[in-house]
Formats: C-alpha cells, sequence, structure tokens
C-alpha cells in the first residue's frame, strides 16, 4: 500500500519535491508538482481552469518555501488540463516541447465555455463534454504557451538541484515530456501515466508510448507523480503498458478482419481494465491503432484523432461517464 494517500493537495515527497494531486483522476482532474531548492523553484503544470489553479498555488506558497514567487514552469504536454492555468505564473520562464507548442491552440478555452453554457449546440459530443467537464470554469482563460522549447533532453539547475526534462512524445500527445529529479528518484510524467485509470491515445503511433513506458522502466526511479491518479511506482507503469500491449495485441486480427474500429471497441475483451476510471477511451486508442497499422511503419508524427467526432462516439458507443457530483458539489467553485 503507498504511503502516501490520494486525496485533494500537496504531498510531500521529500528532499524539495512535492506532488499536487486532484482526485478522482477523471476527465479534466490531473495532477501537478513542483520542485524547490532554497529560493528556486520549478513548477511541473497547471490545472484545467484559473480557479483550481489558484488553489493550487495557494497551497504551494503556505507550504513550499520561495513559491510566492514561481520561477520556472514546465508544461509536460498541451492539454487544457495542464496548461490553461498558465496565466496565473506569466512571469516565469515557461518551458516546453516544440511539439506541445505546436499543438497548444488545439485546445480552445473560449469554444469549452461555450459548450458548458450550451452543450446542445454540439450534440451528442457537446453532451458528453459538458458532463465531464461541468464542474470547471473555462471563463477569463487566456492561452498562454511556453515561451522556450526544447528538443530531445534539457538540464535545468534548480538552486543546486539538477532536473532533467526529457521529450518522449509523440505518444499521449504530440509534444510529452518527462521531468526527473536523478538524485532524488522522483518522475514527474504528465500524461505519458494514467494511473489507476484508462489511458488515451490521441497521437501515437502507440507503440512510442509502449517505448516510452519501457525506458521509464529502466530509469533509476522509485517515486512517480502521474498525470492523473494516485502517487505511483513503476508498477503503475507496467500496468498501463501492459493495458497498451494488450489492447494492440486485440485489435490487431479485428483490424485483418476489416471490422470497423467502433466494433472493435464492443468485441474487445478489456478483462480487469473495464473497471478503471473512463473505459470508454478504448474507443479513442483503437482508432490510433488502426491508423497505425494502415501506415505499417512507425511514424515520427501522427495526425490527431478528430476530438468532436471521438467524443460523440465515446457517447454513442460506451455510455455516460461516470458523473463526480460527489466530488462536484464538496469542490464547488
Amino acid at each position: 500500500m503507498s504511503k502516501w494517500k490520494y486525496t485533494k493537495g500537496l504531498h510531500d515527497l521529500g528532499n524539495g519535491c512535492w506532488g499536487y494531486l486532484v482526485p478522482d483522476g477523471s476527465w479534466g482532474w490531473s495532477n501537478a508538482g513542483i520542485i524547490a531548492d532554497g529560493e528556486a523553484n520549478l513548477l511541473v503544470d497547471t490545472l484545467f481552469d484559473l480557479a483550481c489553479t489558484k488553489d493550487m498555488l495557494d497551497d504551494m506558497k503556505a507550504n513550499v518555501p520561495g513559491a510566492d514567487n514561481i520561477g520556472i514552469l514546465v508544461n509536460t504536454h498541451a492539454d487544457g488540463d495542464h496548461t490553461f492555468g498558465n496565466q496565473l505564473v506569466k512571469g516565469a520562464r515557461i518551458i516546453g516541447t516544440e511539439g506541445t507548442v505546436a499543438d497548444f491552440d488545439r485546445f480552445d478555452p473560449k469554444m469549452l465555455d461555450e459548450v458548458n453554457r450550451n452543450p446542445a449546440k454540439f450534440g451528442k459530443a457537446g453532451e458528453f463534454m459538458a458532463e465531464c467537464f461541468k464542474p470547471f470554469d473555462f471563463s477569463g482563460i487566456t492561452l498562454t504557451p511556453p515561451t522556450e522549447t526544447f528538443k530531445d533532453k534539457m538540464t535545468i539547475m534548480v538552486g543546486d538541484k539538477r532536473v532533467e526534462l526529457i521529450e518522449v512524445g509523440p505518444a499521449h500527445s504530440l509534444g510529452d515530456a518527462l521531468i526527473y529529479v536523478p538524485e532524488d528518484k522522483v518522475l514527474y510524467t504528465g500524461d505519458i501515466l494514467f494511473s489507476a485509470g484508462t489511458p488515451i491515445a490521441w497521437y501515437g503511433p502507440v507503440v512510442r508510448w509502449i517505448n516510452v513506458c519501457n525506458m521509464v522502466l529502466d530509469m533509476d526511479v522509485e517515486v512517480i507523480v502521474a498525470g492523473h491518479g494516485p502517487i505511483s511506482t513503476k508498477d503503475d507503469v507496467r500496468k498501463m503498458r501492459d493495458y497498451l500491449m494488450d489492447v494492440t495485441e486485440m485489435a490487431r486480427p479485428l483490424y485483418e478482419q476489416g471490422v470497423d474500429f467502433l466494433d472493435a471497441a464492443y468485441k474487445i475483451d478489456l478483462g480487469d481494465y473495464k473497471d478503471w476510471t473512463d473505459a470508454e477511451r478504448v474507443i479513442v486508442t483503437i482508432q490510433t491503432l488502426y491508423d497505425d497499422f494502415e501506415a505499417a511503419d512507425e511514424r515520427p508524427v501522427h495526425i490527431p484523432i478528430p476530438y468532436f467526432e471521438m467524443m460523440k462516439n465515446m457517447r454513442d458507443h460506451m455510455g455516460k461517464p461516470r458523473v463526480h457530483d460527489e466530488w462536484c458539489t464538496a469542490h464547488d467553485h
């Protein structure tokens, strides 16, 4: 059993490394973190709206020395639940991969605000998105992308602490990055890891994501802050890697038989994985796998899956997602 409880807020990982968790880890409920040494600090990601991000920053200011002035922000990727709060730390250096910057405009808070206000306008995709995202307030958000980019690897000194930024996308997204603190054996993965939840492969090829998981398993890491879910270990990476491998193995013969990817989502037996949160995401991953199979060879860049079409498919074919009424009521903002 993990010594860290899966509770909202800041969790001290030791030696100036902190994770910030937001249960239950489902759609939009993402994690972040901060690495500090003396007055120097590096923030890993922001959250899905300004209120959530402000709550997080206030928690950090109250508990982490120097956190009243964020010096560096690294975005692990471009998804809004990891970037929409960036404007609240816009005085910091904001760093991301080139893929993250290229992908940034794909996530429009104004559109999500309109979806929440008038979901019927967007059909079944809007119904699904409004149900998933109704706890969040997307008004007043100004997209604030990274102003510095890196390729492959970048080393940053946070005080006397060495932090390594490692580009690993495209995988979950176009620009995924890991943030690694080698002397403390701590890793922040962004959405390379969904812990105890269903991953979703918007880009692929999926084999790249599997390879990244294997790379993490070979790293000298003891504590992992996932993009969603509890504080994790390599066991959680292994479980998610196995999910991606198993879905790939089950999808391949269906593709070869000419089964439509949506029908394949019904035919695949998810076994123990069916109880993971957001199981409907398998639809997106299978569509990505079908594109991978058609292309045959691994590609350096994958055209993203159509967002609205996939949201509609998840609503149509997998039913309503679990709604977080109890959590939303307790943490209404």
